[in-house]
């Protein structure tokens, strides 16, 4: 239950100690260029046209995700000529509609998502959305392991997401918080986004490091933005480093260089790797604990959606009451909403977790 440091980012931090050729000196606007370089392979693929090819893939160093959204909003209110609402999975991370309804120039939409009943991803619904909005307006998705639901399309529901895209000129805005915690496979999770990218689709990415490689404190995060041409995309980063001089100037050093030495450095890669492998099965493992646990204390209703979410979160289908009284009464803490991380569950509590959401099923008075 305690908070695990990477042993690779141990590593980093320790070469990093002992090299006397770095200093204190000011990263650029644009932050560690060794770090965006690979943060943007990562997503794109090593053999990415838009890289390779045809240079219109840019990035900058942000603080984590949520820095790079709100840049990422902030140029939207500032320089995209479309609608200027932005659509939003309902449900979806509160911290969307805090900080859009906080910039002057954009408008807060959701769109439907989540379907209550099944507890899958309701594709009917969200693509009635997407049609009726406005052409041109800005999409919120997210790319793997949404949060809160753990619900993501199937690859088939994707391409149809990409085709009505494509059909209304909407603008996609990715949010990857969790890649590789989906699948285990940084390929697999980015599918979403080399859909998009192959299909010549305009899109940035808000990419967090937070929780892949535990640096939480160090607010490690990357913008990335795909444009037309590789003139555009370029004119636009100059934009976005105008936006991040007016509010912090240039990002933190620390947590990049040590992002950057593990994904650039061959043998802490694989290091790398093999702990996300090692965060994605513990989650995984979390998941069937728990599952188990309702299934052999009989408590009502199905749960095999517990299984078939994915990503740190489960939607569980508990109501505001019944997870009040999880939390007032049993110190099982969770938002009202019914979402659950899954890194608190553990072999050894699952069954208690499992007992109380039994009596808050059976006894929550709802209002």
């Amino acid at each position: 239950g305690k908070p695990w440091v990477l042993p690779v980012v141990r590593k980093a931090e320790s070469m990093l100690a002992a090299d006397e050729t770095l200093n204190k000196e000011y990263l650029s606007m644009g932050g560690l260029q060794s770090f965006t370089d690979a943060a943007t392979r990562l997503v794109l693929g090593e053999n990415s046209r838009l890289i390779n090819e045809e240079n219109r893939a840019v990035a900058l160093q942000t603080l984590s995700g949520t820095g790079a959204l709100h840049i990422a909003l902030q140029f939207i209110a500032q320089f995209y000529p479309g609608c200027k609402d932005i659509l939003v999975s309902n449900p979806s991370w509160g911290n969307h509609k805090l900080m859009i309804d906080r910039i002057p120039g954009i408008k807060f939409v959701q769109y439907t998502y989540y379907d209550p009943k099944t507890m899958t991803v309701d594709l009917e619904g969200m693509c009635r959305d997407l049609e009726k909005a406005q052409d041109g307006s800005v999409v919120i998705l997210h790319a793997c392991a949404h949060n809160p639901t753990g619900i993501d399309p199937t690859k088939e529901q994707w391409q149809k997401i990409a085709d009505l895209c494509k059909k209304k000129n909407h603008f996609p805005l990715f949010d990857l918080a969790y890649l590789g915690y989906a699948s285990g496979d940084f390929d697999e999770d980015s599918y979403s986004i080399r859909l998009f990218a192959d299909m010549g689709f305009e899109f940035l990415v808000c990419q967090s490091f937070a929780k892949i490689m535990g640096l939480y404190c160090e607010r490690i995060g990357c913008l990335i933005f795909a444009g037309q041409t590789a003139e555009i995309a370029h004119k636009c980063l100059s934009q976005i480093k105008i936006i991040v001089r007016s509010i912090y100037s240039n990002p933190p050093a620390h947590g990049a260089r040590i992002a950057s030495m593990c994904l650039n450095n061959r043998e802490m890669r694989v290091e790398w790797e093999d702990c996300v492998r090692q965060m994605h099965a513990r989650i995984r493992r979390s998941r069937t604990y728990l599952h188990t646990a309702l299934k052999t204390s009989n408590v009502p209703g199905s749960w095999e959606h517990i299984l078939a979410q994915n990503g740190m979160f489960s939607y569980t289908g508990l109501t505001k009451a019944q997870c009040e009284l999880l939390i007032e009464k049993h110190h099982v803490y969770l938002l009202k909403s019914g979402r659950i991380s899954m890194c608190g569950i553990t072999q050894e509590n699952a069954k208690y977790v499992a007992n109380a959401i039994n009596d808050a099923i059976l006894n929550a008075k709802e209002n």
